[in-house]
């Protein structure tokens, strides 16, 4: 966890710039997307069912070689990163996909579907990726398909009504092992909202079984501190 601690305390000392306006998207919904900040905003969500249950989001802006994008990094409640995803800014399209392995290593996920932000009502996105499975040789086929259920209407967000767009996901998960052949599916869908000038700050599973909400926006250094108690 130190070794954690230290690199990020580093990423802070390097991002030290603030929104960059010249970055705009032609995606019609990018003002429901998470900020263009190239200071890192980190995401608490909380499992409204189980308050115990927690992760976070890293989100923050890069400009390289290849233009601008937004990272957005998932971590556990104890501070290990699990997978990050990399948006084009034009089309908020998906560059890469990253995955931690059952061994704790980054690996790059191969992308065959990229688009996960709708344009419009009567769009539905496809994102598929695979990534090393959970047991020894086995692959997983990762599909998102996504669609507007609802626009434009008020959701509370951090104690204050904020304009909302509502997602419903059709995900579906295929666990295959290439020697074996023998593949297993799962299949289930999340609903999840997007307020303008957030990005994600709330999904559920249909029954709300499973339900995380965003409960605090911290400041890097804020959640740097936290990992290292």
């Amino acid at each position: 966890m130190k070794i954690v601690v230290a690199f990020f305390a580093a990423l802070v000392i390097l991002a030290s710039c603030s929104t960059d306006s010249s970055n705009t998207s032609v995606n019609p919904n990018a003002n429901y997307f998470y900020p263009l900040d190239t200071i890192p905003k980190v995401y608490l969500f909380r499992d409204v069912s189980n308050g115990l249950d927690e992760f976070f989001q890293r989100i923050y802006l890069l400009t390289d070689s290849e233009g601008s994008h937004l990272i957005v990094e998932t971590y556990s409640s104890d501070g290990r990163i699990t997978e990050a995803l990399n948006y084009n800014i034009d089309s908020l399209d998906i560059m890469d996909h990253m995955v931690v392995n059952r061994s704790g290593e980054k690996t790059k996920a191969e992308v065959f579907k990229t688009k996960l932000i709708p344009f419009d009502e009567n769009e539905e996105t496809w994102f598929a990726t695979r990534f090393q499975g959970f047991l020894d040789s086995t692959l997983i086929l990762k599909e998102i398909k996504r669609n507007i259920i609802g626009t434009e209407f008020s959701h509370k967000v951090l104690d204050k009504k904020v304009p909302t767009i509502k997602m419903k996901d059709k995900v579906r998960m295929t666990n295959f092992n290439p020697f074996t052949k023998k593949e297993t599916v799962l299949e289930g869908e999340s609903i999840n909202y997007f307020a303008k000038g957030y990005g994600l700050i709330e999904w559920h599973t249909p029954d709300k079984k499973v339900h995380y909400r965003l409960e605090k926006v911290m400041k890097q250094e804020d959640w740097i501190k936290l990992m290292s108690r």
